[in-house]
Formats: C-alpha cells, sequence, structure tokens
C-alpha cells in the first residue's frame, strides 16, 4: 500500500464514527460544527457534512484559507486570534468568500477586529485554564466587542480538562456552568448569546444544555488517548500507522515508526507512547525520531512484518503525513498540513 511509515485510513470505520456523532448531537438537540484540526482534508470535511455538520471548525487562520478554497463557506476559528496588518488581510479576504467567525478574550484584542466581515465569539475559561475569560466577564467584554461594531455570534468554551482518567463527565458539567454564567452575563450586558458553542471528544457524550454547539474533532479516527480514557474501543479506531518490524533487539519489537510517525505526545497518565490494535496487551515504551519500541508480549512478529500502530494524539500524527493510505485503495491528502498560522 505505501513505504512505511504511512497512515493507513478505514473510511468504514471513520463513515462510522461520523454516524454516532451525528445522531448523539441531534439527540441532544445541538448543533454539530466539527474540529477539521484533527483531520486537516477535505475529502473527510465533506463527510462530516453529509452527516448534517453545519460548518467547520478551525484552529487557524491558514487551515480557515485550504478548507475556504476547497469549498467549505461556513468557518470558526476556535481560538483568540492577535490581528496584525498580514491576518487582518488574510481574514478579509476569507470573510468575503465565506461566513466566518472568530474568537476573542480581550478587548485589547478586539479592537482589531474592528472593520472585518467575521462574527466574533467570546471565549470563556470553563476550567482547563488555558485561554478565555471568567464566564461572568463574558457579557462586559461582549458588549465591548459589539461596541466596535462587530457582530457577537455568541460564546465558546474548550473543556480540555476532560482529557484526564474520570474526568470526562465532571468536565462536562463544568463546562455546562461555565456557559449558562457566561450566556447570563451576556444576556444581562444586553448582547444575548445566539450560538452557546463547547465540547470535546471525550466529553461529547455528556453534553447538556445550555450548549447549541458541539465541536469535537477526534471523534472522527480516535486515538490511544481516547481508548484510555474509555472512550471508545479499539474498533472504534479509524486511523492507524502501519510500520515495519525491523529488530527483534532486546527480546522486543522495534519498528521504523517513531516520533516523526506518531508524534511525540503521551499524557502523564498513559501507559506508553501508542498501541497496537491486534494486541491490546502490547505497549510502546519508547520512541526515537525513526523507532518505536514495543513490549511485545508473546511470539514477536517476524522481522520485515508490517503491524498497525495508534498514536496517542491522532492530530500530531496527521500533521507529520502528508496523505491518508486508504484501506480499500488510494490516498486522501491532508491538504492543511503544517498550516499553523
Amino acid at each position: 500500500m505505501g513505504t512505511t511509515p504511512y497512515l493507513r485510513l478505514d473510511v468504514a470505520v471513520l463513515d462510522r464514527n461520523l454516524a454516532v456523532m451525528a445522531d448523539a448531537a441531534r439527540a441532544a438537540g445541538v448543533a454539530l460544527r466539527p474540529h477539521a484540526k484533527t483531520h486537516k482534508c477535505p475529502q473527510i470535511a465533506a463527510r462530516q457534512l453529509a452527516a448534517r455538520a453545519v460548518g467547520l471548525t478551525v484552529a487557524t487562520i491558514g487551515e480557515a484559507e485550504v478548507f475556504a478554497a476547497a469549498g467549505f463557506d461556513d468557518l470558526f476559528i476556535a481560538y483568540p486570534l492577535w490581528v496584525d496588518t498580514d491576518a487582518a488581510a488574510r481574514l478579509r479576504a476569507l470573510g468575503e468568500r465565506v461566513r466566518l467567525a472568530v474568537g476573542c478574550d480581550s478587548a485589547t484584542a478586539a479592537a482589531n477586529l474592528a472593520g472585518l466581515p467575521a462574527e466574533v465569539l467570546v471565549e470563556i475559561d470553563s476550567g482547563h485554564h488555558r485561554s478565555g475569560v471568567d464566564p461572568d466577564a463574558a457579557g462586559e467584554l461582549a458588549a465591548a466587542i459589539s461596541g466596535l461594531g462587530q457582530r457577537v455570534r455568541g460564546v465558546f468554551t474548550f473543556p480540555g480538562h476532560s482529557y484526564s482518567p474520570d474526568a470526562r463527565r465532571a468536565a462536562a458539567s463544568d463546562e455546562a456552568a461555565a456557559l449558562g454564567r457566561a450566556a447570563a452575563s451576556m444576556a444581562a450586558s444586553g448582547v444575548p448569546a445566539q450560538v452557546v458553542s463547547g465540547g470535546s471528544t471525550p466529553s461529547a457524550e455528556f453534553v447538556a444544555s445550555p450548549l447549541t454547539e458541539l465541536r469535537p474533532g477526534v471523534y472522527v479516527f480516535g486515538d490511544a488517548q481516547q481508548v484510555e480514557l474509555g472512550t471508545i474501543g479499539f474498533e472504534r479506531v479509524a486511523l492507524t500507522v502501519a510500520a515495519t518490524v525491523v529488530s527483534h533487539a532486546g527480546g522486543r519489537v522495534i519498528t521504523d515508526a517513531g516520533s516523526k510517525a506518531l508524534g511525540a505526545d503521551r499524557a502523564p497518565w498513559a501507559s506508553g507512547y501508542g498501541r497496537v490494535p491486534d494486541l491490546p496487551e502490547a505497549r510502546i515504551v519508547a520512541l526515537s525520531e525513526h523507532h518505536s519500541t514495543i513490549e511485545w508480549p508473546g511470539p514477536l512478529p517476524s522481522l520485515g512484518s508490517e503491524v498497525l500502530l495508534v498514536p496517542n494524539h491522532v492530530c500530531n500524527a496527521v500533521n507529520l503525513a502528508e496523505e491518508y493510505h486508504l484501506a480499500g485503495g488510494g490516498t486522501w491528502p491532508v491538504a492543511a498540513r503544517g498550516r499553523n498560522s
């Protein structure tokens, strides 16, 4: 299928994952705006819209440009942008082609958005403690943005603390409470939130009012983190890295897929640097740039044989590759690879 290491995509599993999330969003009464930073691929985005997504979430202006060029016309850059002259020109060009929204978490940054053809969502911190204002300050910021002449679409957050064992339900509860406070603050300031947006793949199962929009990303593929968090089982992992066994040194399996193929992420609670879907007891115990070392219980696969590995964080593995090799034949491009600005 390709020279290892390469990304192997099972489209049947991908489509099943899309249908499961679409059904869950519909049952919860929320719109689905998936995060395309996970896959960076127009072919997959088209399948998401066919599965009833209302638009796409992206992480950067560069990602938005790729998807706009591919014909997607409803994009939300879910990040508090700092807009300089170059970024303003790019956003203006985007806003003339698509329905565009951007994130904001300060009045200072909002001033740079004035006059651009983009709606704004106020970002709040719902417990992840990355970016975002306190929920009770959302109204003040929304009023300041509105006073600059920008349309405020609503409020959003990312419950990133859902990426921790036994925290998925609690993070969703934190998110709902914080968004409720933020929406009340905005209503009191005379700028009601038309959209209340949140969600992550681990917390999506527990989405609750007042959310009106869900933005999961990793659900399309799954990865080792999602398996270990209990979000999915291995049967829901659509994307793997195909690797060749190159050594049995030390009685272990050494493959040609290292950190430059799998990504180097390893959360403190993760049991390894990735997993082997066909042998759940195996663990990737070490990574170098071009090799992975696997503790492999039982008979070792033969030298030269191909094995499938599940990266811990699939978003990073995707950004390291140029294309997906489809299990049934053919390839799709990772079109927004490296568009980090």
